[in-house]
């Protein structure tokens, strides 16, 4: 799915050295752009969730736990 990305606000100095890369790689100045973006998310991956669990475990390991069926069980007392 191909689709487009807008940048607004760059430097004009930005501008110029990316028009500058692209000539000397011989690309326009918007297939640079997408090379430069190709090759910065080339390595990136998604974590795995045993890994986002056990951050968040490392997060609130100081703080107080209070078991679900305590927090159930005070929910249906209120009823």
């Amino acid at each position: 799915m191909a689709g487009n990305l807008h940048v607004r606000n760059l430097d004009d100095d930005l501008i110029a050295k990316l028009k500058m890369r692209a000539a000397r790689h011989g690309r326009s100045a918007e297939a640079e752009h997408r090379e430069i973006l190709r090759q910065a998310l080339a390595n990136e991956s998604e974590p795995d969730f045993d890994d986002l669990a056990a951050e968040l475990r490392k997060l609130t390991a100081s703080r107080k736990q209070t078991p679900s069926e305590v927090l159930l069980r005070e929910d249906r007392d209120e009823r």
